[in-house]
């Protein structure tokens, strides 16, 4: 709690962000795991039947992970092709980005790291306290089986549940749209390649124009 209050009350300025930016870089990527061992589903195939999907068109293909996306520990949802292809391509001159969380009084930030098309997400303070140890609390699997065929992405997610509600871990996937293919990503570059520049509360700034915080609550 105490590093909490510390990191709400840094200036807008501080130069903890670039020192902590800068450390990101020389970072392994994060565990394809999460903290209680469970590990990702490796093909499309084993979260959707391929040879039944096939046979439906693309809203039907939604409406599938959309009721898929009612688990407590996991939740699914589909990308336009061409909206993948943007973020997939920015994604590797800016592997990771600063989301904010808004909880009951103010914004908990986590890092989103990617590593291949699995983006990782894990606490700040998590990093702060466990260094390059800190375990993934939510991963993103980008699955693009169907991207020619439908045109469309299958993103399926799983989460520690004792740190992450559904409806928190769909905020945190949904910014990505925001920051990597939305008029926000200036802001993931900044992070990236000028951390010296980079404002922290310039996400909680578009996070609150956009509307997305509220769906956390």
């Amino acid at each position: 709690m105490e590093k909490k209050t510390e990191m709400t009350l840094w200036p807008p300025d501080s130069s903890k962000q670039a020192e902590f930016a800068r450390r990101l870089e020389r970072t392994a990527p994060l565990p394809p795991r999460l903290i209680d061992g469970v590990f990702p589903s490796q093909t499309l195939n084993s979260v959707l039947n391929l040879d039944l999907v096939r046979e439906k068109s693309a809203d039907e293909i939604t409406q599938v992970g959309s009721r898929r996306g009612t688990a407590l520990t996991f939740f699914s949802f589909f990308l336009q092709g061409e909206t993948f292809d943007v973020i997939w391509t920015r994604a590797q001159s800016c592997p990771a980005f600063l989301y904010a969380l808004p909880r009951a009084e103010g914004y908990e930030f986590y890092v989103g790291q990617w590593s291949g098309t699995e983006l990782h997400f894990t606490s700040l303070i998590n990093i702060q306290s466990l260094g390059d140890a800190a375990p993934s609390q939510l991963i993103v699997y980008h699955y693009t089986d169907l991207q020619k065929e439908k045109g469309m992405v299958l993103m399926n997610s799983e989460l520690d549940s004792t740190f992450l509600s559904v409806p928190e871990a769909q905020c945190l996937a949904n910014q990505v749209q925001l920051f990597y293919s939305g008029d926000w990503f200036h802001l993931v570059e900044s992070f990236n390649h000028t951390p010296n520049a980079f404002k922290y509360m310039s996400v909680v700034s578009a996070l609150e124009q956009s509307g997305l915080g509220r769906a956390a609550h």
